[in-house]
């Protein structure tokens, strides 16, 4: 009983077309500062609380991860993506890449010096 529940809500939230369904390919997020551009991306892998997550596919945690003290090596996960990660180089401005780089290097128990700047990210383009 509760399976067919279920499904019939699934098929309810399913356009009734393709032609209903937006195409999001390419479309750039419009979130400002680091901290919404986590929340409102980067969360959903990583965890509100940045400490990862293991089930269906494994999410690195970024809190306390000493590999995000090379800006070079997050700057670079974040536009080209790596394994189960998509890039986001299509989808971020230049400004949105360095807000999040830089609120994840600063927040969740990591203290890393050195800001990543919008000159930065246009370099890897």
């Amino acid at each position: 009983m509760m399976r067919t529940i279920f499904f019939a809500m699934l098929l309810m939230a399913l356009p009734a077309s393709a032609a209903d369904t937006p195409d999001m390919r390419g479309a750039p997020f419009v979130l400002q500062g680091g901290e919404a551009v986590y929340r409102g991306v980067c969360q959903g892998c990583h965890m509100a609380d940045a400490k990862g997550a293991s089930g269906a596919g494994t999410y690195p945690a970024l809190a306390g991860n000493s590999k995000l003290a090379e800006s070079g090596y997050v700057l670079s996960m974040v536009m080209n993506g790596h394994r189960g990660m998509p890039p986001f180089r299509g989808h971020f401005t230049n400004g949105q890449v360095a807000d999040v780089v830089n609120y994840v290097r600063s927040h969740f128990g990591n203290h890393y010096k050195g800001k990543v700047t919008e000159a930065d990210v246009q370099a890897l383009r």
